[in-house]
């Protein structure tokens, strides 16, 4: 969920007039929904440090979207009883649910994909019999380890991640899951490294890859990814609602703008079949269909 290879805050409205417009739009939505609004982005340098106060006046909203992650609560127009109800019916890994526990003490801990999430994405790459995955935007390894976990002995997972204290956390829970052999940390700008595996001949010979990473930098990993992904393999993309605000004609910040593009672009591209669904802050799952 500002990381280059990593979700980035929410920004808050450009104007004083915006955000007038932008609190009468956040009154209409159900509190649920209408908790997740923030009117003051999170710092980059504050996002692994382990303080849990939003500092500051005016940040109410943001304060309380937080904890609803934290407590993985991370579902788009649902109720808190509806989020607990999710919680009750997900198979967690005990390492996976230590992972969760440790990162809900971080700033920026709405940035992890929550537990309904993380079950589906490594479904998905079961249901692939995958061996080959990729993910853009570690954080602190909740989604990485969940497909790890799902992938056979001989799988390998390529985790991309800019920030290296991000990494380190999720390094600590790979060992501890005994996954660590399957999964190849990438500590660099994520484009780089997926430049680096075309360039090495590792073209259509993944199949399966997650983004959760920096949004408006969105079409060039999925660009890049249908090049490394096969033919019939999936690419799925994370915050494709963007927390409600690409519903919203009175929101139209840098990376809304970026994520409505980018959507539109998904609905128009004839190379691969697509399901935008709506679980934790939407999740577009994309199965490449032609060579490119």
């Amino acid at each position: 969920m500002g990381r280059f290879a990593s979700a980035s805050a929410l920004p808050p409205p450009a104007t004083a007039a915006a955000a007038l417009r932008f609190g009468a739009a956040a009154s209409r939505v159900p509190r649920a929904l209408a908790l997740t609004y923030s009117t003051r982005p999170w710092r980059r340098r504050h996002l692994c440090s382990s303080s849990s106060s939003a500092g500051g006046g005016g940040a109410a909203a943001t304060v309380e979207a937080v904890e609803a992650a934290r407590q993985g609560r991370k579902q788009v127009g649902a109720t808190p009883q509806l989020y607990e109800y999710l919680l009750a019916n997900v198979r967690e890994h005990p390492v996976l649910r230590e992972l969760r526990e440790e990162t809900a003490a971080m700033r920026g801990s709405q940035m992890q994909v929550s537990p309904t999430q993380a079950q589906l994405l490594a479904m998905l790459a079961q249901i692939l019999g995958a061996q080959r995955c990729i993910e853009v935007g570690v954080y602190t390894g909740y989604s990485s380890l969940a497909v790890a976990l799902a992938l056979p002995e001989s799988g390998c997972l390529v985790a991309c991640e800019r920030d290296g204290r991000c990494l380190e956390i999720a390094k600590k829970y790979y060992q501890r899951a005994g996954v660590a052999h399957k999964v190849d940390v990438k500590h660099a700008l994520a484009v780089d490294t997926l430049k680096s595996l075309i360039d090495h001949g590792e073209a259509n010979s993944y199949d399966f890859a997650f983004v959760d990473a920096d949004k408006k930098t969105y079409e060039e990993y999925y660009e890049l990814l249908l090049k490394l992904v096969r033919i019939g393999g999936l690419i799925v993309i994370d915050n494709v609602l963007w927390y409600g605000r690409v519903a919203d004609p009175l929101v139209n910040d840098l990376k809304t703008i970026s994520i409505r593009n980018f959507n539109k672009k998904l609905l128009e591209d004839n190379r691969v079949n697509i399901s935008m669904v709506p679980i934790g802050d939407g999740m577009t799952i994309c199965q490449k269909l032609v060579d490119t």
